[in-house]
């Protein structure tokens, strides 16, 4: 057997979990410091960079002092907390990562409660002890003190903490005294983190990951629980419902490093990928034919919002993107559900109309972010929460809301919050920053981040988890002020913007293509307002008696995916294409927006 240390990776958003893989997988020689200075090899997709968020739990591992440590990066997002439960499984003890000044966050706290209820134990990694204003002695009281408020047992409460700044490379046992390497990480893993139990008898794994190939289909990850796997073995798949299904391993893989090998067999412990697993789900188990005996299905959290996705059927469809049909539209979010555990498709019977369920706003805005890249265009409509009936109640997802921001503009958010429902759990100061927790319904979130970015000048730090189910908690206001829309389709004139600005504020810059039905800004006042900016300057050959004033335009506001999403109203779509975002009012044509509201 080799000597194996299994090991999930916990930290809040942007606490510098992927910078402290890439570092780890240095230690290991895994590659020349020269071949990627600075690329975080972790966040491998685009979108993960760009935001820099990690999106997908991710394997790999590194051989040190001849221990093989599996190593897992977990996403940090409560969105993706379906992600996170499984990933736990596979592992032996947990990283924590913490930022050494702003303390644990809410979304660790999330994803260190099913870690510590699973019996895993703990290693506190207080990161980024280079700051000016870090507090390094605090953030550890801090940690503890959260510890014992999730019921840790004594043995995880006596956890060993390391210091460090994984950005320069570094990590020891005291803060205030740099070291040279992160070799004392690597140490602690190993003497810290208990070995997997080596079980003999049946063989047992729980799928707990899979991985996609367009060659060999989707691939099994998961953990051997007990026995040895081998390749062309003869399994059955048991399945959530008791079901059983007889299939064969025809190939075996172990990771290394940021890739995967082939090899024979597998013993009880080490982390795994089976090819040739047919219709597998996440949660199945992989048990001995002659005596199946399954492990327990992993629970997979419920989606609680839902988008209407269609097919973009605007004036300029087809133009910029490459997969514009139904078919090629079904088939990206069929092909999606193999690897997006939370993610629900249902198609509507007489319509191109697909209700697509999942975790939040974000979860969901990741994946039309992803198909746009790849070439698709669609229209989504506006999110809606998911309501259920209890006990003959309706009620609705309630999540945690923790704010950060300055205290001098604490006041106008409590407020805003006030007016979504949102109920005030705590508050406290530290560094002239105020620290709010609220409980809050989850269509209260909608839309909610760019108003708090306004009203705190962009200071505010939010975040929020789903909580549980509650009854019905009232109307919600929604954004009063009505839309701008085109009247017909052609150019748009900086002269007419011109003359329009007094009315509201326009999400359209001069010589942009508009058609009719297009909503181009927001009115200042409530209703929709139907305005023509493709009215150009007529001239003449009469000589003007007072001089021209030139067009002096307000640069226009420009939405990002989500921003979008959260600001339309029930009757308007966003349009995605690959190089634009457009909003539009479902019924472009005016004379049909009137006789449905008479309906």
């Amino acid at each position: 057997m080799q000597k194996i240390r299994n090991i999930a990776i916990i930290a809040h958003v942007d606490h510098g979990k992927t910078t402290l893989v890439d570092k780890m997988l240095l230690a290991g020689n895994l590659f020349r410091e020269n071949e990627t200075a600075g690329e975080l090899i972790m966040d491998n997709n685009d979108l993960e960079r760009e935001r820099g968020i990690t999106i997908l739990a991710k394997n790999v591992s590194i051989d040190y002092k001849g221990y093989k440590i599996n190593i897992i990066d977990t996403p940090g997002h409560a969105d993706f907390g379906g992600e996170v439960e499984r990933v736990l499984n596979m592992a032996d003890g947990v990283l924590l990562l913490v930022d050494a000044f702003e303390g644990p966050m809410p979304q660790t706290r999330f994803v260190l409660q099913k870690a510590l209820q699973i019996g895993l134990k703990p290693i506190v990694v207080i990161n980024k002890v280079d700051k000016p204003n870090c507090r390094p002695d605090e953030v550890h009281e801090m940690v503890f003190d959260l510890m014992y408020n999730l019921d840790a047992t004594e043995d995880q409460l006596n956890f060993h903490t390391v210091y460090g700044s994984a950005k320069n490379n570094w990590m020891g046992d005291d803060w205030s005294k740099p070291t040279t390497s992160i070799t004392t990480l690597l140490d602690a893993i190993i003497e810290h983190i208990p070995a997997p139990e080596v079980r003999e008898g049946t063989p047992q794994m729980l799928i707990t990951s899979l991985d996609y190939s367009n060659y060999v289909g989707r691939i099994a990850v998961g953990r051997v629980h007990r026995g040895t796997l081998r390749e062309n073995m003869d399994v059955a798949l048991v399945k959530r419902d008791g079901s059983v299904v007889k299939s064969r391993i025809k190939e075996l893989h172990t990771f290394t490093g940021l890739g995967r090998t082939k090899t024979k067999e597998v013993g009880s412990g080490d982390i795994c990928a089976l090819v040739g697993i047919e219709g597998f789900e996440i949660g199945d188990s992989i048990c001995d034919v002659l005596n199946p005996e399954p492990l327990k299905p992993i629970a997979i959290d419920e989606p609680t919002m839902s988008m209407v996705f269609t097919i973009n059927d605007s004036p300029f469809f087809g133009k910029e993107g490459k997969y514009v049909t139904s078919r090629h539209i079904h088939d990206r979010l069929i092909k999606e559900l193999d690897k997006n555990l939370a993610l629900r498709v249902e198609k509507n019977l007489n319509a191109d109309v697909w209700n697509v369920y999942g975790r939040g706003v974000l979860h969901l805005s990741v994946l039309i972010e992803t198909m746009r890249r790849e070439g698709y265009e669609l229209q989504v409509g506006q999110p809606q929460v998911i309501y259920k009936e209890i006990d003959g109640k309706r009620c609705e997802p309630i999540e945690q809301l923790s704010i950060n921001l300055p205290e001098e503009s604490s006041g106008k958010i409590i407020e805003m919050v006030a007016m979504r429902k949102g109920e005030m759990q705590s508050m406290e100061i530290k560094n002239d920053r105020v620290q709010l927790e609220f409980m809050i319904p989850s269509r209260g979130i909608i839309g909610l981040r760019t108003n708090a970015l306004t009203a705190s000048a962009g200071e505010a730090i939010m975040s929020h988890r789903f909580v549980e189910y509650q009854p019905y908690k009232g109307d919600i206001e929604k954004r009063v002020n009505g839309s701008i829309i085109a009247m017909e389709s052609g150019t748009a004139y900086a002269y007419a913007i011109d003359k329009l600005q007094d009315r509201g504020r326009f999400f359209i810059f001069p010589q942009d293509e508009v058609y009719a039905g297009q909503v181009v800004g927001e009115n200042a006042k409530e209703g929709d307002m139907i305005v023509n900016v493709t009215k150009s300057k007529k001239l003449t050959n009469m000589r003007a008696s007072g001089a021209d004033d030139k067009a002096r335009l307000i640069p226009p506001i420009v939405f990002s995916l989500e921003e979008a999403l959260e600001y339309i109203k029930e009757d308007e779509y966003v349009e995605i294409t690959p190089k634009s975002i457009r909003l539009r009012k479902i019924l472009l044509d005016e004379n049909d927006r009137k006789r449905n509201t008479k309906k």
